[in-house]
């Protein structure tokens, strides 16, 4: 039943219109994706195994990542609160991105294998990267 309501929710959203303040760049880049596991040591957060996929769009804020599940193990990537770490490769180098989910939907294009699409949101970036990030925006405009 969420699908459904993912999927109506989609729909709607491309009738209504799009309300988002970044514009969508399309750009399809290979990436990694893990979920943040917190420790309860002093030791921070430690990755969890990774997930390759690649993205269909992005923009200053987000990205839109075509994945083939939303489950690494156990867990899902669009569980709530999560955090997740993200890999990107663009032409000048990988870039690390801490992101949280904002919606996702089977995607019925591939009837061969199951495909999700992810939004994510940007919640941190170190300033090199950011910088990276932004000069391959500007390739795209």
């Amino acid at each position: 039943m969420p699908e459904l309501i993912r999927s109506i929710a989609a729909r709607l959203r491309s009738i209504v219109g799009n309300r988002r303040r970044s514009p969508r760049l399309t750009a399809r880049l290979p990436l990694t994706v893990s979920i943040a596991v917190r420790q309860k040591a002093a030791t921070g957060a430690r990755r969890a195994p990774a997930l390759g996929g690649h993205t269909r769009d992005l923009s200053a804020t987000g990205l839109a990542l075509i994945l083939p599940s939303i489950l690494i193990g156990e867990e899902h990537l669009t569980g709530e609160g999560r955090t997740l770490l993200i890999t990107l490769e663009l032409p000048a180098g990988p870039i690390q991105i801490q992101a949280v989910p904002a919606r996702y939907e089977r995607l019925e294009e591939e009837a061969t294998e199951k495909l999700y699409l992810v939004g994510v949101r940007f919640t941190g970036m170190s300033a090199e990267d950011w910088t990276l990030f932004e000069e391959y925006l500007k390739t795209l405009k």
